[in-house]
């Protein structure tokens, strides 16, 4: 029997609003999970003006509602965080282990395709004013019920881990962890610097440390933000200046913190285009720089920065295997390792979403999250 519920609607105009939907049982492959938290980033902002209407948000967790009939390894009533990255498991780049970038259901790959962000193929069964209506990232957590594909269900492991802290595993904490544990691999007593201390750059700061970085270097133009990212393992902060083109100025003071060459990884957290190659002006030669943010647009490259066999790394989500991954981050967090707790600022309900927004594009917040009754 369909269900009718509350959900956050983008317009695709900027603007949102709070509105009933109606979810239809799952298909066959399908899951419906009443949801008890949602994480909030930038990216659901961007979301607003994606030029359609779509249920917002794209992370979250919450107690499995319903299955459809194929399901395996995931019953009524199990707590589960929810996975934007949904993979099939059988197209070339899911049996290659990069199941981030799945051919047939990735967001972002569909959206390369020239589709539009809700993926390859939107999942059915979700109306709003009696039409259709996409989901962001095929989960749309945002909504006090989500239908999701099974594959995007990760069984919560941690009896610990809150509803909270476990909505916000499946974005900011596992792309800025999985960008230093799978892609840039930080090795032990290395030096790494960090641009920009939002959420995903706080996850990259403590990723370092448990990876067991000598020296973890915060930039960012937020003295509150620096204070966070010594809370999460900092060694050194740099408050740079909002004039410093490139941040070449905080590039220097890099070098002289690192006997004169620069740091062995460096990683990019601001999603300020003009910074997507600012990390290479950070690492030494033959380090390793890691643009995180995802930014998608033209910029302009000086060639130099490359010099002598740097790297340059652009990873989608932390090249997540969710199934592998997740009850990794949640052991750490079992061992007092992974500070996930620490990284809520606020907590909302749907109808202080605005607040929340404004909170995130302040800086006030390290992550907010919508609760739900």
């Amino acid at each position: 029997m369909s269900l009718k519920c509350r959900a956050a609607i983008a317009k695709g105009d900027g603007s949102f609003t709070i509105e009933e939907i109606i979810v239809k049982p799952p298909k066959k492959d399908e899951v419906l999970v009443k949801m008890k938290a949602s994480g909030l980033c930038h990216t659901d902002h961007d979301s607003l003006t994606w030029g359609m209407p779509i249920v917002l948000g794209h992370e979250g967790s919450g107690i499995v509602e319903a299955i459809g009939e194929e399901v395996e390894n995931i019953n009524v009533g199990d707590e589960v965080i929810l996975n934007w990255a949904t993979p099939c498991y059988t197209c070339f780049q899911c049996q290659e282990g990069n199941q981030h970038i799945c051919e047939k259901n990735s967001p972002v790959i569909a959206n390369h395709a020239g589709k539009l962000p809700g993926g390859h193929v939107a999942i059915e069964g979700t109306t709003w004013k009696g039409e259709p209506i996409e989901r962001s990232f095929n989960i749309g957590t945002l909504s006090e019920y989500s239908l999701v594909r099974a594959s995007a269900v990760v069984k919560k492991q941690s009896k610990k881990l809150s509803f909270e802290s476990a909505s916000i595993v499946c974005c900011g904490v596992m792309t800025g962890c999985g960008s230093v544990f799978n892609t840039a691999k930080v090795t032990l007593g290395s030096s790494v610097v960090v641009l920009g201390t939002g959420g995903v750059g706080l996850n990259v700061i403590q990723a370092a440390r448990i990876s067991g970085a000598a020296k973890i270097i915060a930039v960012d133009i937020n003295e509150n933000r620096l204070e966070m990212a010594k809370k999460f393992g900092a060694t050194n902060v740099i408050l740079a200046d909002r004039e410093d083109k490139g941040l070449n100025n905080a590039a220097k003071i890099v070098k002289s913190m690192t006997e004169g060459r620069g740091a062995d990884y460096a990683f990019e957290c601001t999603a300020v285009p003009a910074l997507g190659v600012a990390p290479l002006a950070m690492v030494r030669n033959a380090g390793t720089a890691v643009q995180v943010s995802g930014i998608e647009e033209e910029i302009t490259v000086d060639m130099r920065l490359f010099e002598w066999d740097k790297k340059y790394i652009n990873p989608l989500y932390g090249a997540a295997r969710p199934d592998i991954d997740f009850p990794k981050l949640e052991a750490l967090y079992d061992k007092g390792e992974l500070m996930l707790d620490e990284m809520i600022t606020n907590t909302y309900s749907l109808d202080n979403l605005q607040q929340a927004f404004d909170d995130m594009l302040s800086g006030k917040n390290a992550k907010g999250v919508i609760t739900f009754e």
